[in-house]
């Protein structure tokens, strides 16, 4: 059976609704800010307005500290628009898949062709990977066990995220790494041996969320840029427990860097 047309249905409906809230007739681009890149939204540009994510359809409160649930029209620096939801569902919240990508699926269905997704990680490479550095992804391996699409459905995943956008990202700042990103349901962190597993698979950033997002938007034919914040080394990897208020805290000191960047590579599309 494939995806319920519900689910686009729903996605369409939160879309009109956005219209009226914002104003805005079609966005160019999406940003899904991750845990602690909240901050970084008010470096992209003016804001049109803001709401919560709940008065739109389908959308519910974020569960986790760090997601403010408020959804941002933007008019940037170029005079693009941008739609800036901040925070997401994710899987681990157990209200199943479509909840998880219904946030990507309204900004395609109000016209972004450009998806950029953000995360907090553990990095998986601490000989070459500091705590706070920005990791573009390059691909990504799902070990969530889900995926957004059922039934026939064949998307080409060769280039999930765009090789042209990870190219832009690096002119805005060349210092830019690259990865490849892998994502468990959660919500636990991983254990020492799992990051071991992942080391060996070719896995240089780990987290619970992105993928299924990124696979929703290639399948609306939308570019995808993921960015990922290193904000902890994997478990095991340096003998340190692993816990939210860190991921948080690395976020928050390097919001201003992040804006920055983002802005920059969402002026240059």
């Amino acid at each position: 059976m494939n995806v319920s047309k519900d689910a686009y249905s729903l996605a369409a409906e939160a879309a009109a609704a956005l219209k009226d809230l914002t104003g805005v007739d079609s966005f160019d681009v999406a940003l899904v800010l991750g845990s602690g890149w909240g901050p970084a939204a008010d470096a992209l540009g003016r804001t049109i307005s803001e709401h919560r994510v709940t008065d739109l359809p389908g959308f519910a409160a974020p569960a986790v500290a760090g997601h403010t649930g408020t959804i941002r029209a933007v008019e940037t620096e170029s005079g693009r628009k941008a739609l800036v939801l901040m925070g997401r569902t994710h899987l681990y919240e157990g209200r199943g898949v479509e909840p998880v990508v219904h946030g990507v699926r309204t900004a395609l269905a109000a016209g972004a062709h450009t998806v950029v997704l953000t995360n907090a990680a553990g990095g998986l490479r601490p000989e070459v990977q500091n705590v706070g550095d920005p990791v573009l992804i390059s691909d990504h391996i799902n070990l969530t066990g889900a995926n957004p699409i059922t039934g026939a459905t064949f998307v080409d995943l060769t280039e999930v995220y765009s090789r042209r956008l990870r190219d832009l990202a690096r002119e805005a700042d060349p210092s830019l790494a690259e990865g490849v990103y892998v994502a468990f349901r959660g919500p636990t962190y991983e254990t020492p041996a799992e990051i071991r597993m992942v080391r060996t698979l070719g896995a240089d950033i780990v987290g619970m969320s992105t993928v299924l997002e990124a696979i929703t938007a290639r399948e609306g034919g939308a570019e995808v840029l993921g960015i990922s914040l290193v904000t902890n080394p994997g478990a095991g990897l340096v003998g340190v427990p692993l816990n939210h208020e860190e991921v948080l805290a690395v976020g928050r000191a390097t919001a201003s860097r992040m804006g920055v960047l983002l802005a920059k590579v969402v002026n240059k599309l």
